[in-house]
């Protein structure tokens, strides 16, 4: 039953995907001259209509969670208007307009050269076969695969310095809601999206299956930045990445600190699965709901300013990369 409605759903986003290229992308990439790009403009389709229907899902159902019992009233809905402009630009598509145009190929170069050179070509279908020649199983896979490949790279977000100093912009927020999920440097989405997308053409993943592992995992993580005290449980929870789990990450001194003030690390980085924070070690089960943000944001630890517009935000993220801020 599950495996028949995988397959309408998928059918279901394919035609409207082609509706929509049809009548609207292709009609303008002709009109730009861009008839040559056909193939990639009707991908971007694909990641338009995914980031459309996210964002509805968000506004109707997320939001009325948020409305039903918020964790605390948002006071501040300048800081939330901006968060609001990261998930236009990260969900209808422009971050993979600029991996399109700055990154992919230069990818695309790189795997090619390695396939030359005799890296063999894989595919996680072929662990098991005849098994994941069922659709959703071979996409329960990729997804479980991928969510260990966020979790290394949230980790890495947070234990090198470096990396800290843009990724600290996501955790500024103060007021965590639904929209805060997209609250990122330009250039830590840059470096994030990059690595994942190289992962993705190393394991052989198909196009269509990418898409979908992404549209969820971006879907959850809106939920579990949404400012409502929602718990899956003592036992759902240790399952699946919920809002209460993952507001402890986002906890002043103990989400990103691990030993002592200053000190990089944290808890509960897993994107979807808490399995991979319990393996590891870096989980920690607590329901309380307490203030969000950065230790140095507070007046007691120097008032450290991380912006308040989205450009302001972005150059101090290179301030602070390069010691300046």
């Amino acid at each position: 039953m599950i495996a028949a409605w995988w397959d309408a759903a998928s059918r279901a986003f394919g035609d409207v995907q082609q509706w929509l290229f049809e009548t609207v992308v292709q009609p303008l990439m002709f009109g730009a001259g861009l008839g040559n790009l056909l193939e990639d403009g009707y991908r971007a389709t694909g990641w338009l209509l995914v980031g459309l229907l996210q964002i509805a899902l968000m506004v109707l159902l997320f939001g009325a969670l948020e409305r039903w019992r918020p964790v605390e009233a948002v006071t501040d809905r300048r800081a939330v208007r901006t968060d609001i402009i990261y998930t236009l630009i990260r969900r209808l598509g422009l971050m993979r307009v600029a991996l399109f145009f700055l990154v992919d190929p230069l990818w695309d170069f790189a795997v090619g050269k390695l396939r030359v050179a005799g890296l063999p070509t894989w595919s996680l279908d072929e662990l098991w076969p005849g098994v994941t020649d069922i659709a959703l199983v071979s996409f329960l896979l990729y997804l479980l695969l991928f969510d260990l490949v966020d979790y290394a790279l949230h980790v890495g977000q947070h234990r090198f310095r470096w990396w800290w100093q843009l990724h600290a912009l996501h955790h500024s927020q103060r007021q965590m809601t639904m929209w805060s999920d997209n609250r990122n440097h330009l250039l830590d989405d840059l470096i994030h999206d990059s690595l994942f997308v190289l992962v993705a053409l190393l394991v052989g993943i198909a196009p269509t299956q990418f898409v979908a592992v992404v549209a969820i995992t971006q879907l959850m993580e809106s939920l579990s930045h949404a400012n409502v005290r929602l718990s899956f449980g003592p036992l759902l929870s240790r399952v699946l990445v919920g809002p209460q789990y993952h507001r402890l990450h986002h906890r002043i001194g103990l989400g990103h600190e691990s030993a002592g003030a200053g000190s990089l690390g944290g808890h509960n980085f897993a994107v979807l699965f808490p399995l991979w924070d319990i393996v590891f070690g870096t989980a920690r089960f607590d329901g309380r709901y307490e203030p969000t943000g950065i230790r140095d944001q507070l007046p007691e630890h120097g008032a450290r300013d991380y912006g308040r517009g989205f450009w302001a935000q972005q150059w101090l993220g290179l301030k602070r990369l390069a010691g300046r801020a």
